[in-house]
């Protein structure tokens, strides 16, 4: 008889936990795996995939609008139906989720669709039918959770991240809080499907942590198309009126009203209830569990992948921490993830593509800087006749010439940045991009024709 019912129990069926069970099941384990939502994760079912598939929709306005001047005569005003979009989303969302179930299922993973809670180093327990499974190793990849961080008063009125792609209706008005990435991600793509946005934020600035070009240009793009900015105010309080709409009471300023107000002021590791404490894992400030670089917690047999580290919260991290895993204690092939040098996107309009250090990390880090950048009006919007600037920024360190940072707001930045990430992460230096012949006529072409350094 086994020493334990299965060789792995994983806790969540996102992209780190379904990559993680696979592998480790390709690699002879005996796998489980329990989610106690749907299938797919975060990203799939409430995240990247459905946010990405209505930024396209947000983008048509402007394609409709470009489109004459090339020539193009539409008949009749475009119109727009959120019900058409809402279920079109929801519907590949579904499709993405049963992928994920046969991807498991073709792998030999068990699955089993209920909340499952840590009882020991290695026990689980499966909340609704009460089963307990004893484990050779358990990894826990729940994620993240949207946080009304600090709480609101009347925040209930409030929606998340989670619940914002099942709107009834389309709102008239939308009062976005936070200035991070989500935040501006729907704000940005609401707005481009008409709606009257406010964004708030308890900041000077929006995106905290990206390089203040960046920043400063990014919020004077989202003004430009519409978006109204509240900066350096805090939300105090959230009130419902007679007719259902919603007024936020700011710190400074008059009050806010909106059809439907979306909290997206951050979000934090889902560890509550798991029993993670019970079973002696250490957490951090955040509830996050604290990892090594293995993935390995405090406790021997248990591990950790994905936003539930609160290392970079990203879901290709998150496959990649799962991926290792499996292969270190199941293929042996021991390997780590490096967190060094991750590209990253923000889809607003325009687009934000960045990997490597800001200019001002950069600076902190003691380099010695040349720093290169280049504005520019697209191709396509000399003949639109549409107000847009593309901004790439090269951080060059000044004594080793290798590339920094590389940082892009435009069109298709984030595809540009992917290609180029590659070149980054190999340590490639300006020497590099200066002897890459430029593909003409392309935006891209600017990262390896930009020749004079900014001036000091």
């Amino acid at each position: 008889m086994a020493e334990f019912d299965v060789d792995l129990f994983v806790i969540g069926a996102g992209s780190g936990g379904t990559r993680a069970a696979r592998i480790a099941a390709g690699h002879g384990a005996r796998v489980m795996i329990a989610e106690e939502d749907r299938i797919g994760g975060t990203c799939v079912i409430r995240g990247c995939v459905p946010k990405k598939l209505f930024v396209y929709a947000s983008r048509f306005a402007d394609d409709f609008e470009d489109a004459a001047g090339f020539g193009w005569t539409l008949p009749g005003t475009p119109s727009f139906d959120w019900p058409t979009l809402r279920d079109a989303v929801a519907n590949e969302v579904t499709r993405l989720s049963g992928l994920y179930r046969k991807g498991l299922e073709g792998a030999k993973v068990e699955i089993r669709e209920e909340r499952a809670v840590i009882e020991g180093p290695h026990e689980v327990r499966l909340q609704r039918s009460g089963e307990v499974v004893t484990a050779r190793h358990i990894l826990v990849a729940t994620g993240g959770w949207p946080s009304f961080d600090p709480p609101i008063p009347g925040g209930e009125l409030g929606i998340s991240s989670n619940e914002v792609f099942h709107l009834p209706t389309l709102p008239k008005r939308l009062l976005v809080v936070g200035g991070g990435y989500i935040a501006l991600e729907f704000a940005s793509l609401f707005a481009g499907l008409g709606v009257a946005v406010t964004v708030l934020h308890r900041g000077d600035n929006i995106l905290r942590g990206f390089d203040e070009d960046i920043r400063n240009r990014l919020r004077d793009a989202l003004k430009e198309a519409g978006i109204a900015f509240r900066l350096g105010c805090t939300i105090e309080r959230i009130e419902e009126l007679p007719d259902g709409a919603r007024r936020a009471h700011c710190a400074t300023g008059a009050p806010i009203e909106a059809d439907v107000v979306l909290v997206a002021t951050g979000r934090r590791p889902n560890t509550r209830g798991l029993g993670l404490e019970k079973a002696g894992v250490r957490l951090g400030a955040l509830g996050e569990i604290a990892v090594d670089a293995a993935s390995a917690s405090s406790v021997a047999s248990i591990h950790a992948v994905g936003d539930v580290t609160n290392r970079v919260n990203l879901t290709p991290v998150a496959i990649r921490e799962g991926h290792a895993f499996a292969d270190s204690v199941f293929g042996g092939k021991t390997w780590t993830v490096d967190h060094g040098t991750i590209a990253s996107a923000v889809f607003t309009t325009p687009e934000v593509g960045t990997v490597g250090l800001t200019e001002a990390q950069a600076v902190a880090a003691g380099h010695e800087l040349r720093v290169f950048e280049s504005g520019f009006r697209p191709m396509k919007a000399t003949i639109s006749g549409r107000h847009e600037r593309i901004y790439m920024k090269l951080v060059i360190d000044a004594k080793t010439d290798k590339v920094l940072g590389l940082h892009i707001l435009g069109h298709d930045a984030g595809e540009i940045v992917q290609a180029a990430a590659i070149a980054v992460t190999m340590g490639a230096t300006k020497a590099d991009f200066d002897r890459t012949v430029a593909l003409h006529p392309s935006a891209a072409e600017e990262l390896v024709t930009m020749r004079t350094p900014r001036a000091s």
